[in-house]
């Protein structure tokens, strides 16, 4: 898809950060083991509050994005007014109930208009900043598709998201393999069935 050099920058989108204390959260994983009756001593769990810190650094860095500023749209020389799908972008998230993994692919359509576009590899950066923080699902996917929206105001936007949490594979009920999906529906994807029939037909292709 070619486009034009003239890059629509999008900075009006300022994001709340979060401040990361590593060593509160070595403190706490101190805690935590010594509350599970273990040895802080034995060679398995010398360092595993390093680890555990550092693993949730990594897997909260959405809360460290300032801006989405990173979102560069375009306006395409293709005088595409069709739809625009990006499927099977996987993702890891916390979810924020009971700091357990929910993971799985999420699906992003859209409708142009005005040939605006968003780079693919912008988008899947949207979905790595949402996720990578402590979520739920159902707002995950919203955020996704209110970016997608203000970012180059299209005539609508679908968002889907496929999950396995294993607050539901670990505990509780304990049906592996069970899946959540959620949707975020926009603009003319929410008032024209066809459209909508359409986009779900691209999915299953």
């Amino acid at each position: 898809m070619k486009s034009k050099k003239n890059k629509l920058q999008v900075g009006k989108f300022k994001e709340k950060t979060l401040k990361f204390d590593e060593k509160k959260v070595q403190a706490a994983i101190k805690l935590l083991l010594e509350a599970f009756g273990e040895d802080l001593n034995r060679e398995g769990l010398r360092h595993t509050p390093e680890r555990v810190a550092e693993f949730y650094k990594e897997t909260l860095s959405g809360n460290s994005v300032k801006s989405l500023k990173f979102i560069n749209t375009y306006h395409t020389t293709e005088e595409h007014e069709g739809i625009v799908l990006i499927k099977d972008v996987s993702f890891y998230s916390l979810c924020e109930h009971h700091l357990l993994p929910f993971f799985g692919k999420i699906h992003i359509a859209y409708k142009t208009q005005n040939d605006k576009v968003i780079g693919v590899s912008k988008l899947v950066r949207i979905v790595e900043v949402f996720a990578n923080r402590l979520q739920l699902q159902e707002r995950f996917t919203k955020q996704i598709a209110n970016v997608v929206m203000r970012s180059i105001n299209p005539c609508g936007a679908m968002v889907i998201v496929e999950a396995e949490h294993l607050c539901m594979t670990m505990r509780g009920v304990k049906k592996f393999g069970s899946k959540i999906i959620t949707s975020a529906v926009r603009g003319v994807f929410l008032k024209d069935a066809k459209i909508r029939a359409e986009t779900m037909m691209l999915l299953r292709s």
